[in-house]
């Protein structure tokens, strides 16, 4: 089992910037790709973000691509997204994942462990 606990949402104006962590436990967490999804209301859960195992592959939704920035520290358990220049469309629940498959997937059935999610409103 992996326990995964996200912070760092909240409230911030347009143009704003924000950082999540995601806290990992359970299981050596250099195992694990990492991601992060994010749901709107009235909408499906979508890609945002991963990282590979040893930090060296990432991806991005297009929609995020050049403002959004995701890391890890395998030292500490937890992986990060430094999120700049947001807008209110960025506004969702946002979740931290592992995957343990060995190929890196950007859909939620690729992920096994879930986070509890954390909100991140983006005001005009």
């Amino acid at each position: 089992q992996v326990q995964l606990v996200e912070s760092g949402g909240g409230l911030v104006q347009a143009g704003g910037s924000l950082r999540l962590s995601c806290a990992a436990s359970g299981r050596t967490f250099n195992t694990l790709h990492m991601g992060w999804f994010r749901r709107a209301p009235g909408k499906e859960r979508e890609f945002v973000a991963l990282i590979g195992r040893g930090g060296g592959t990432t991806n991005y939704a297009d929609s995020v691509r050049g403002r959004f920035t995701i890391s890890r520290e395998n030292a500490k358990n937890t992986v990060y997204l430094q999120m700049n220049s947001l807008k209110p469309e960025d506004t969702a629940v946002y979740y931290c994942a592992a995957s343990t498959l060995y190929n890196i997937i950007t859909t939620p059935p690729g992920y096994d462990y879930w986070g509890q999610g954390t909100q991140v409103t983006v005001s005009s």
